[in-house]
């Protein structure tokens, strides 16, 4: 019987970010430089961290993680898009349109908690500096990590429980270049007013308490950067700058798509490009290129590198 709920539709049509031939070319060789630049830029950060010792620190053990989420919420959807820039019919099976759906949602509220879990580890380490890695342990570290993708699975799973009973009996055009949850629900042959009502009140509920906990928690570093001295308070306010900097790239295409998540305007294609790929992309940027420690880092892999090849 559940099949037959949506025996009617087995694929979606996805009309992309344009119809444009000329322009649908020029994307296909942008966002294929982007998606090269995401993984070659997280990939970066994962090997800086993981063979340079000195950034064996709870920080960056959270970093990697952000970068992995970071490299997968682009590759969900993005590949897929790059590649129907080159097809006339773009189309995606329901169960890829539900893999979509389930994988964006997942990724998103694990990230929103990892930012939260990262604004953690920079209040213990300002405010608590000589008991930071007592109480960053590996086994809270751990514990942080965990909480995070098991609050993104619930998510993403209490969103995905109301899609698997809808019938697609008729339209089965999706204005995107990928599955989103709002415009897919919009296709279904039912009246969902209730069950959009549900899906912004989830999506914006961990949202609004993900965001309050960023902005007590840095509001509360702020006021204790104040109190420190000229040196401790520059170097502290540089990290915060770069962590409040990833936080409002993630959050403002979040909290205006789920604001006006039904609307039809194509100021929303835009954001979901934003959320799904420049911020990724931004990210590693904004970590190498505002981190002194992560630059000294690649400047001295960098070198060793270097000084091996002349010793060969």
């Amino acid at each position: 019987m559940e099949k037959a709920n949506h025996s009617m539709v087995s694929e979606f049509i996805l009309l992309g970010l344009s119809k444009s031939q000329n322009l649908q070319i020029l994307f296909f060789l942008g966002f294929s430089v982007v998606y090269a630049g995401i993984v070659l830029g997280n990939l970066l950060i994962l090997v800086t961290v993981t063979f340079d010792s000195c950034l064996h620190t709870p920080m960056y053990f959270l970093l990697i993680n952000l970068s992995c989420i970071d490299t997968i919420l682009a590759s969900f959807a993005t590949p897929k898009m790059i590649v129907d820039f080159l097809r006339e019919r773009k189309t995606i099976s329901w169960w890829g349109c539900y893999s979509q759906m389930f994988f964006m949602h997942l990724l998103g509220g694990s990230e929103m908690m990892l930012l939260v879990a990262m604004a953690i580890d920079r209040y213990v380490a300002i405010c608590k500096p000589l008991h930071y890695m007592t109480i960053m342990s590996p086994r809270v570290l751990i514990g942080l990590l965990l909480s995070s993708y098991a609050v993104g699975f619930v998510h993403s799973s209490s969103q995905m429980a109301f899609m698997l009973n809808l019938p697609f009996c008729g339209p089965n055009v999706v204005d995107s270049f990928f599955c989103d949850l709002p415009l897919v629900i919009k296709l279904a042959c039912k009246d969902t007013y209730m069950l959009q009502l549900l899906v912004i009140a989830d999506s914006g509920l961990l949202s609004l308490v993900c965001f309050l906990l960023l902005l007590v928690s840095y509001t509360v570093i702020i006021c204790s950067v104040q109190h420190c001295t000229a040196s401790g308070s520059s170097k502290a306010f540089s990290t915060l700058s770069v962590h409040i900097t990833v936080v409002t790239l993630f959050f403002a295409p979040c909290v205006f798509i789920y604001v006006w998540p039904f609307s039809r305007y194509s100021v929303d294609k835009i954001l979901s490009v934003f959320y799904t790929i420049f911020t990724p992309l931004l990210n590693p940027i904004i970590y190498t290129l505002r981190n002194q420690e992560v630059k000294a880092a690649i400047k001295k892999i960098r070198t060793r590198h270097i000084n091996s090849k002349h010793t060969l």
